[in-house]
């Protein structure tokens, strides 16, 4: 991992690690600090904006997507600006998991940038090369 992985908290890591997968953002509860998880969610936003302002992770809206074979499925819409992000992370209902078991159209997700995709990956040693 890069040397900005390894500064990352571990909550942090949970937000990239989320991104990684691209999870919705729900998710993301499992794999915070423990001191995180029992905080509210408006209090865990500034951590993933940390991370949306450094270019690192982008935050999407689950839209509707039709597979090859013609199977309904879902994937990765546009952005959401990020001038719109404090009013939509400050709203509970959007770090819960949606009624539906797979009803995920519209929740949050999160993606990796290019940029956050070498965080993850790249080495010290490669970063030097």
């Amino acid at each position: 991992m890069s040397r900005e992985w390894e500064s990352l908290t571990e909550s942090q890591r949970a937000f990239m690690i989320n991104a990684f997968e691209i999870d919705i953002l729900p998710g993301v509860w499992g794999d915070l600090a423990e001191e995180d998880k029992e905080r509210p969610a408006a209090e865990l936003a500034p951590i993933l904006l940390d991370l949306v302002d450094r270019g690192w992770v982008e935050v999407r809206r689950v839209v509707p997507w039709v597979t090859p074979d013609g199977n309904p499925g879902f994937q990765p819409g546009g952005a959401v600006p990020r001038e719109a992000l404090p009013e939509v992370l400050a709203d509970p209902a959007e770090w819960e998991y949606p009624e539906g078991a797979m009803d995920w159209i519209g929740t949050l997700t999160l993606t990796e940038t290019p940029e956050g995709w070498r965080v993850n990956r790249i080495s010290p040693g490669e970063e030097a090369g």
